[in-house]
């Protein structure tokens, strides 16, 4: 993907909009990293988590930990720093987002995979799941500098600085359920299925799967974090799948809409025994489409069973959000999710936002229901973007716009 060239940013320097985003990502995440640095006191970070930490994958399995602290902030003005259900329910905007995610310390700390246990011992670990966020500090062995990266690719980071040590000052509260988990010896799907089902939020146990807390003991690892987001999302995607699969489908053709921080999703759930379909099209002149006149486009399809053409984080996290709401109901389908990403999305944040916007969706009601896909075909069209309606729907089978394979359901 083309990135925005140095000289041009130069050339820019962050107010001409010479790269044609709406704002500069560049210096909404170097002034959220500068207030970040003004607020430490030496060397020393202090502040409350979660947010938590993040495991990088560079090098594996020697790993860096990246433990996240917001200098100065606590309680819930510290958990503001990194909460996804929050900031959907609040339509929080990105250049705030930006800020929030430049604005926390980063201390780095270099372990072995295949050790989590220390991070246990020194609570580290209970502190990133805890229920309410508890004082810790970093003590870094340099203060960290504010840094101005010129491409436009860079997830938001705050000032990074080697971490001599953690200490956790508070006592952590780790939930109920998941605190029984960390020293159960069972399997990941298992433990993951477990918490989840008694109540603990999806963004804690991703936490806790990255951190090694979940799985067979003597198989415990550090999972980088972006792999432990679409590894959870999978593990209860596959699990929800087989409970409803037993389920009466939908009774008729349903769409959902909803938009949020420059991406569109339109959902439309259908009769039918499981199978799915997710078209994402970039815009042209976003972030990652820079240069092109024409969108970027491709799909994924996944059948009942859950073979899949492809791997995609983003499908996956759209997924769970709709088998969610499907294993609320009681109910089965097959369904489409249109993604459609704007030019006004000008910095990666990661996949939380796609499963919040499409729960959004779903929780919000259908838009309208019809008896049949030809009926709903016309708000559809609405919905999606017209000028590339013809090209997301080339991509798609199960609205009926490309030939696909007949099945013995077909003839009933």
């Amino acid at each position: 993907m083309p990135r925005i060239p140095p000289e041009l940013c130069a050339k820019c320097k962050g107010y001409k909009r010479l790269c044609g985003l709406p704002r500069c990502p560049i210096l909404d995440m170097f002034r959220g990293q500068l207030q970040a640095s003004l607020k430490l006191s030496g060397n020393l970070a202090r502040g409350d988590t979660p947010p938590g930490a993040l495991v990088g994958e560079s090098g594996y399995p020697k790993v860096n930990l990246y433990f996240l602290i917001p200098p100065g902030e606590h309680g819930d003005n510290a958990r503001f720093y990194d909460d996804p259900i929050i900031w959907e329910e609040k339509r929080v905007p990105l250049s705030q987002i930006i800020r929030l995610r430049s604005g926390m310390v980063a201390g780095r700390l270099a372990l072995d995979a295949k050790n989590p246990f220390s991070l246990y011992e020194s609570e580290v670990a209970l502190a990133v799941v805890s229920e309410r966020p508890v004082s810790s500090e970093a003590l870094l062995a340099k203060p960290p500098l504010p840094r101005l990266r010129f491409h436009g690719i860079t997830k938001p980071l705050g000032p990074v600085a080697p971490a001599e040590k953690v200490v956790i000052d508070g006592s952590p509260r780790v939930p109920r359920r998941l605190e029984m988990l960390i020293w159960d010896d069972a399997s990941a799907r298992d433990a993951v299925w477990e918490a989840y089902r008694s109540g603990i939020d999806i963004y804690t146990i991703q936490r806790a799967f990255s951190l090694g807390m979940m799985g067979r003991l003597k198989r415990r690892r550090l999972v980088p974090t972006r792999w432990s987001i679409t590894a959870v999302d999978e593990l209860l995607s596959g699990v929800i799948r087989e409970h409803i699969r037993v389920n009466p489908p939908v009774d008729n053709v349903e769409v959902y809409h909803n938009t949020y921080l420059g991406n569109k999703f339109t959902v439309i759930l259908l009769p039918g025994p499981g199978s799915i379909e997710w078209v994402e099209v970039w815009h042209p002149n976003t972030i990652w489409t820079r240069g092109s006149s024409k969108p970027v486009v491709y799909s994924l399809y996944e059948d009942p069973l859950g073979k899949k053409t492809m791997e995609d984080g983003g499908y996956s996290a759209a997924k769970i959000a709709v088998l969610e709401h499907l294993w609320k109901r009681g109910r089965t389908a097959d369904i489409v999710i249109i993604r459609e990403i704007l030019p006004s999305y000008y910095a990666p944040i990661g996949n939380w936002h796609i499963r919040e916007t499409v729960r959004r969706a779903l929780g919000s009601g259908p838009v309208a229901s019809f008896s049949s896909i030809q009926e709903a075909k016309s708000l559809v069209d609405r919905l999606v973007s017209r000028e590339y309606r013809d090209l997301i729907y080339s991509r798609t089978g199960l609205l009926g716009y490309k030939r696909k394979t007949t099945r013995l359901t077909d003839y009933f």
